[in-house]
């Protein structure tokens, strides 16, 4: 989280990020576009070569698809062959001479619209190229080598990866980060080992170690035990659990045409951000009885991740990670594998993001539902996104957590040995596991059969400062309508949000992390419509300040009855490591439903044949059987 090691569960780019279910795709590049399909390679190179015309030393930090103006395509949407279709633009945000630039290039054109010196508080997210440039200074410094010889380790054996460092009231001009340094001798799992006590601070722009601290030896965790790889235990238990085949003998139930999927009675468009991975638009749903399909999401995707540890040493105070923003959520995703992550008949779909020096980097009756899958691999975690689409009009989004722990080194090797805190749990000799927080915020553009809705928190709120809540404090209704649409009975047509496990944030307001993360104060925020408020952080997030994020957008207390509105989910894990969790973690999951609520005038589900059935063999009798899911 917000850090970059090079995990060895993934040795090469990844070229497949999410995948829809039933069968293979690869995406083309000769169909004419959508107004929100993402940036292609070859546009991708076109923005490489205008900017690099204008600065000779720029590295690339973000690149994708500026956002068409709503209006205009709701507009191309509802007569394509009539209206314009809106302008494909670029946005770039770059470093030139030390400063960071936001560029607007207009791809048709080929020229720069706007090229605007960010002079406000934060940094742009970091790149991969320049986190393993600063993890290989540690080699050559003096210091640090007398530091790994007085603790008698083997330098070859030892790795090192960055960490961003937060904010903490200081007005700091330098785009640094921390690094942080493991001993591999005798395991793969390199998190695990830990070498604690030593603090780096490396300056980006002028890439060189700036500051420096040895504070304590400690031991190393031993490797035994460590390594989570099949072939490395010595022995296995078998289950005797029999093969599971999934197959379609006629062929996938969905189309694919360019980046505009449909399936059963849904409709959407779906593209693929190096920042927050996978993007949901247009989603619309057919109404048999209205012969129409109903649009009922305008966009979702995934607006920021904050990782908050709890640990007070020295070493970890400042790990509070915001992993959209400081190293890019999409741009970490990881190949998904047929038949471990994903079913043998699953769909693929590419994804692309820009490398620092600005070149493109390829990266996937019964209630019958279509998944949309990302995993993205952030330093030490693994986090698996589903956005499944079920025939009932429900929206279910469901986010997994598995991976590596990010561990700290201690003196204990029994738990009767701790007498004072220590801020998390020993989970092998040596090793102890802090306790942190995963909260994701999702940006939930919802057009609920139109662009005008209103926000029901058990009855009509109005304004901005009306709609903030904090689940769990008593029983409260979250829905979005539409008050000028009625079923035939005359309810208002709606959408419900339905959270699944609630975690709220630990952290007081004026706890600096807090403020960059102010985000997470409620579970639910509704704003109106703004084109520039996507990202709940902030747009540079690194060492920001909190002064541009969800919750000073809010303060403004806008109105929020009949109006185009956004409503933010974040949805929560209190993560408090337990023995299980080591040497690998199996996986935690929360989510939400988006659910219609009177927004069909029957239940949706009576129109639809159920899925032909593929006769075969059986000598079942038994009135009840147990069926693979």
């Amino acid at each position: 989280m917000g850090r970059k090691a090079m995990d060895p569960r993934k040795s090469n780019p990844p070229p497949t990020p999410f995948f829809l279910l039933f069968s293979l795709f690869s995406l083309a590049a000769s169909h004419q576009h959508h107004p929100l399909d993402p940036l292609t390679p070859f546009e991708q190179t076109q923005v490489h070569t205008i900017v690099k015309s204008l600065y000779q030393n720029v590295t690339f930090h973000y690149v994708g698809l500026d956002d068409p103006d709503k209006a205009a395509v709701l507009s191309w949407l509802s007569s394509p062959q009539t209206s314009q279709v809106p302008d494909r633009q670029a946005f770039v945000i770059a470093r030139a001479d030390s400063q960071s630039h936001e560029i607007v290039v207009n791809l048709a054109t080929q020229q720069v619209v706007t090229d605007k010196v960010y002079d406000g508080y934060g940094y742009p997210i970091l790149t991969f190229e320049e986190q393993t440039a600063a993890s290989q200074l540690p080699r050559t410094y003096a210091p640090f080598l007398a530091s790994i010889e007085k603790r008698g380790l083997v330098l070859d054996q030892v790795f090192c990866g960055s960490s961003t460092v937060g904010w903490y009231g200081n007005e700091s001009s330098k785009r640094v980060v921390a690094l942080m340094c493991y001993y591999i001798n005798g395991t793969i799992n390199f998190y695990m080992r830990p070498i604690e006590g030593i603090t780096f601070t490396v300056d980006l722009d002028e890439m060189k170690i700036i500051g420096y601290r040895d504070r304590v030896v400690l031991p190393v965790p031993k490797a035994d035990g460590t390594d989570y790889r099949e072939a490395a235990q010595k022995s296995t238990f078998d289950n005797h659990l029999k093969g599971i085949t999934i197959s379609q003998p006629d062929g996938p139930s969905f189309t694919v045409e360019g980046h505009t999927v449909r399936w059963a009675n849904w409709e959407f468009h779906v593209a693929f951000d190096m920042r927050s991975g996978p993007v949901i638009s247009l989603v619309s749903i057919y109404d048999h009885n209205e012969d129409e399909y109903r649009r009922v999401m305008y966009r979702g995707f995934i607006s920021e991740l904050f990782v908050p540890y709890m640990d007070l040493t020295e070493e970890w105070y400042y790990r509070t990670f915001m992993d959209a923003g400081e190293n890019g959520f999409g741009q970490s995703a990881v190949p998904l594998q047929p038949l471990r992550d994903c079913p043998e008949n699953a769909m693929f779909l590419d994804g692309y993001f820009t490398a620092q020096d600005g070149t493109p980097v390829t990266e996937v009756r019964p209630d019958v539902s279509l998944v949309l899958r990302m995993v993205s691999t952030v330093a030490n975690y693994d986090y698996v996104i589903d956005w499944e689409f079920k025939q009932t009009g429900t929206i279910k989004v469901t986010a997994g957590l598995t991976g590596l722990l990010a561990v700290r080194g201690s003196i204990y090797t029994h738990k009767d040995q701790i007498m004072q805190e220590e801020y998390g749990t020993l989970l092998a000799e040596n090793v102890l596991g802090p306790h942190h927080d995963h909260f994701i915020s999702f940006h939930l553009d919802l057009d609920v059969d139109g662009e005008t809705n209103s926000f029901v928190k058990a009855k009509l709120q109005r304004r901005e400062s009306d709609a903030k809540i904090h689940l769990g404090s008593g029983a409260t209704e979250i829905l979005v309508t539409n008050p000028n649409k009625r079923t035939k009975v005359g309810n208002d047509i709606g959408y419900r949000l339905i959270p699944r496990t609630v975690a709220s944030r630990l952290l007081a307001n004026d706890d600096y992390p807090q403020k960059r993360g102010a985000f997470t104060k409620y579970n639910v925020w509704v704003t109106p419509y703004n084109r520039s408020e996507k990202w709940a952080g902030g747009l540079f997030v690194d060492q920001s300040h909190g002064d541009d994020n969800l919750a000073t957008w809010s303060l403004r207390d806008r109105e929020i009855e009949k109006e185009d509105i956004v409503l933010w989910y974040t949805l929560g894990f209190h993560h408090v490591p337990c023995s299980e969790d080591f040497p690998i973690m199996p996986t935690l999951t929360n989510g939400f439903e988006l659910k219609p609520t009177n927004f069909f005038d029957y239940n949706p589900m009576l129109k639809f044949k159920p899925p032909k059935q593929v006769p075969r063999a059986s000598n079942c009798t038994s009135p009840m059987n147990i069926l693979p899911q």
